[in-house]
C-alpha cells in the first residue's frame, strides 16, 4: 500500500513513523510518501493561501498550488481522499474497504479550507474523522494511515483484527494478563480454565455486554 500525503506540514507525521507502522514501512509493507504543498507555490515568500472571495474570515489555500502539488504524484489508479470535517466519518468498514486499495492520495487541508474547484476536480472521496473541526487535515490523515495499514497483510500477526472492537460490529471483551491478582482483583476463573469452548462463549456475552453498556447505538444498526 502506497500513501501519498498532500501537506503544508510534512512534520507533524515524525509520529507514525514509530512503532507498527515504523516497522511496516522498514520491511516495505507499506510506503508513506509526503509531498509539501508549500514547495509548488510560484510566490517567492511560498504563500499558498488567498482571502476567500465573498469575504469573510481566514484564508482559503489556493487550487493551483494544490493542483501542482497533486500532479507532482504519479497518480494512476490512485483514490484521492481529501480530509475534512465534511466528509463521511471513518469507521471500521470503510477502513477495510481501503485497505484493498493500492495507492491513496489524502489531502490535508488548512486554514479555512480549500478552493472547492481543486476539490471537485482532484478529490474522488471526502472523510471525516468525527464530527468537530481540527486545525487541519493532518490528524485526520495520521488516524486513516494507521488504521488502514493494520489491515494490510503482514504489518499485524495473523489473527491480531479478526475479534477487535467493531471488527463484527460489536466492542471487544475485555483482556486479561499476568499478575493473575491485582490490587485484591482476581482474572475471571474461566480464563484459566482452560476450557477453550467456554472461554469462547464467556467472550461473546462479555462482548455484547460491553457494547450494551458503552455502545448500545452499535446494537441498534444490527
Amino acid at each position: 500500500m502506497k500513501f501519498d500525503v498532500l501537506t503544508l506540514f510534512p512534520e507533524m507525521f515524525e509520529p507514525i513513523k514509530q512503532s507498527i507502522i515504523g516497522k511496516a514501512v522498514e520491511r516495505e509493507l507499506i510506503d508513506i510518501n509526503l509531498i509539501n504543498i508549500r514547495d509548488f507555490s510560484k510566490d517567492k515568500h511560498k504563500k499558498v493561501d488567498d482571502t476567500p472571495y465573498g469575504g469573510g474570515a481566514g484564508m482559503v489555500m489556493r487550487a493551483d498550488v494544490v493542483y501542482d502539488a497533486y500532479k507532482s504524484i504519479n497518480s494512476e489508479d490512485a483514490k484521492v481522499i481529501y480530509l475534512t470535517p465534511q466528509g463521511n466519518v471513518l469507521n471500521q468498514k470503510k477502513v477495510e474497504n481501503l485497505s484493498k486499495e493500492k495507492h491513496l492520495i489524502l489531502l490535508c487541508g488548512h486554514y479555512e479550507g480549500i478552493d472547492q474547484r481543486v476539490i471537485d476536480k482532484i478529490v474522488d472521496e471526502e472523510i471525516s474523522i468525527g464530527d468537530y473541526v481540527l486545525t487541519g487535515g493532518e490528524i485526520p490523515a495520521m488516524v486513516l494511515i494507521d488504521s488502514v495499514s493494520r489491515y494490510i497483510d503482514g504489518v499485524l500477526s495473523e489473527g491480531s483484527t479478526s475479534e477487535e472492537s467493531f471488527s463484527h460490529g460489536i466492542l471487544e471483551y475485555p483482556q486479561y494478563t499476568r499478575p493473575e491478582i491485582f490490587e485484591d482483583m482476581k482474572v475471571p476463573e474461566i480464563l484459566l480454565s482452560g476450557h477453550h469452548q467456554n472461554i469462547s462463549k464467556w467472550r461473546e456475552e462479555q462482548a455484547l455486554q460491553n457494547t450494551k453498556l458503552k455502545r448500545p447505538d452499535l446494537l441498534n444498526r444490527q
